[in-house]
């Protein structure tokens, strides 16, 4: 059971966990190999015990699936492939018994070309919904109106035969982008999202938030000064752009400002996904004020980049940058490659995981945990006839797409597709997950999974590392240093190896120290100088007037 408390507390999800549910690859329990919200709602128990506070849940609308799940055809009803709404009842019951908040996906910048509204904008230039997305003529010589790209690969811009212009489509061609300029389409998404906040939703976290509104000019981007390597990967062209025109216009301040109103009504809270050029900017922009996102995250700990440096940076301008607002610290998700394998390597050294974890939620801001994590996984290896990305089919093979991380949960080593499915699972069980199933790390003291409810508790019982400041402390690399300070409370030091040999280093500042054992992390103070095993950390508390 989680134990955090939102009475007589507006800001109870500073303190709280986020964990993500890929529902598609959760739990099955009609044997068509698809995870459903029925094995959600079967496995909340289990989500509840690694004392986590919120369940987001990637979508489960309607939908072609042709990005699974993130091209929506209505987005007020569950897929059949889910379940149907009285599942997503029944789950929410069950989850608010346990304490639980549900969290959902809210894609609003782009639909499925299947959806009735954009059925009806392409059938003519002059229905009710016509400028419902964004549509342009071709420049005189055919080509589309500007150079804007495509995330998934290739020009944004679709041609349509029906009315002879192109579509804009930030992602999949299948999936038109809306015009936020025209009010209706804003009131459209408000009057879905209050639909799901009346069947007692808690959350939603925003994707691709940053895409709502596009230059009204249809400008050309210029050439990126720096190419970004932190939302795309670099065999994607999309990075060499600074994308000034095609996202993260001013005009979605006031749109966000209406969804915090809403969401205001209902106690509900709010994540956006924020993958711009700039992300830190746009996270205190987006976040700053109390009237617009709670909270955002960044792909800034989704990058191969894995050193004290560049966490310790990420947190210092974030820090730096804000006013009031507040991050949310992701090192994985649907979208990235395992962390165990993007930052450990092909085969990560034990205790690996458990100092990642440590350190992510030693972090100022809301962690986000996502499914799979808390075990340890590794990214799959997924032979391309067994692909079903879209994204990883465009850019094979230096880029095999987001498959090999959204591979199915295993829940039981002994059994079929490691307890996932009696059916064909819709992605290969990888084997090397196998022996790390729940079954077998339940039983296991010493294991990732144990550990990451251990160190939930602890956590949970030092509101120095849920509510406290933050600041870092001069440390050799691959040293991370840090201080939590919150008045009338002792502060607390961390220091994490994030390297597999061991380091010694001077830390003046831990003189007087009461040293904190953390249960399966290696690290030792004695007189100002702190030892740390590789992949090790080291906890100590120093009274506040120190």
């Amino acid at each position: 059971m989680t134990q955090i408390s939102t009475t007589d507390n507006p800001n109870w999800w500073r303190e709280a966990i986020i964990y993500q549910v890929y529902p598609r690859s959760f739990l099955d329990t009609n044997g068509d190999g698809v995870g459903d919200l029925a094995g959600v709602t079967e496995k909340l128990d289990y989500i509840a015990s690694l004392g986590v506070d919120i369940v987001w849940l990637s979508p489960f609308f309607k939908s072609p699936m042709a990005d699974f799940g993130y091209d929506i055809e209505d987005y007020c009803d569950v897929d059949p492939l889910f379940g149907d709404l009285a599942d997503f009842d029944r789950m929410v019951a069950k989850a608010h018994s346990l304490g639980l908040k549900i969290m959902i996906d809210q894609v609003m910048s782009h639909t499925a070309e299947t959806h009735k509204w954009f059925v009806e904008s392409r059938a003519s230039r002059d229905n009710p919904k016509s400028d419902w997305y964004v549509w342009a003529d071709p420049l005189p010589d055919g080509n589309p109106p500007n150079n804007w790209l495509s995330v998934f690969g290739g020009s944004s811009w679709q041609w349509d035969t029906r009315r002879k212009q192109y579509y804009l489509h930030n992602f999949l061609v299948s999936q038109p982008q809306l015009n936020f300029h025209n009010p209706l389409v804003q009131q459209a998404h408000l009057d879905a999202q209050r639909f799901w906040l009346e069947r007692g939703v808690d959350g939603v976290r925003m994707d691709a938030c940053v895409f709502h509104f596009h230059d009204r000019q249809l400008r050309s981007n210029p050439p990126a000064l720096v190419r970004d390597t932190s939302t795309v990967t670099d065999v994607n062209p999309y990075g060499m752009q600074a994308h000034l025109y095609d996202k993260t216009q001013p005009e979605n301040i006031a749109f966000l400002e209406r969804v915090r109103a809403q969401l205001n009504e209902f106690g509900a809270v709010s994540i956006g996904e924020i993958s711009s050029d700039d992300a830190l900017a746009q996270m205190s922009e987006y976040t700053e004020g109390g009237n617009k996102l709670h909270m955002a995250y960044s792909f800034n700990l989704l990058t191969p980049v894995f050193n004290a440096g560049h966490v310790r940076r990420q947190v210092e301008e974030f820090n730096e940058r804000v006013k009031d607002g507040w991050a949310s610290w992701s090192v994985g998700n649907h979208d990235a490659i395992r962390v165990a394998t993007r930052w450990g390597g092909a085969n990560p050294a034990p205790g690996f995981t458990k100092l990642v974890l440590a350190m992510q939620l030693s972090l100022k801001g809301t962690p986000c945990l996502y499914q799979g994590d808390e075990l340890g996984l590794t990214e799959a290896d997924v032979p391309y006839e067994l692909l079903q990305d879209p994204y990883g089919k465009t850019f094979w093979p230096e880029f095999k797409g987001r498959d090999g991380c959204r591979t199915p949960m295993p829940w039981v080593a002994d059994a079929p597709h490691a307890g996932f499915t009696d059916g064909q699972p819709w992605l290969p069980v990888d084997a090397a997950h196998v022996k790390a199933a729940v079954d077998l790390q339940d039983r296991d003291h010493d294991s990732m999974l144990n550990f990451q409810r251990r160190f939930i508790a602890l956590r949970r019982s030092l509101p120095q590392l849920t509510r406290g400041e933050i600041a870092f402390f001069d440390a050799p690399e691959p040293v991370l240093a840090l201080r939590r300070d919150l008045a009338g409370h002792d502060s607390v030091l961390a220091a994490f190896n994030l390297s597999g040999e061991e380091v010694s280093f001077d830390w003046p500042a831990t003189d007087g120290v009461a040293q904190m054992p953390v249960d399966g992390l290696q690290g030792s103070a004695q007189q100002g100088r702190i030892t740390l095993a590789p992949f090790g950390a080291w906890f100590g508390t120093l009274a506040a007037n120190r």
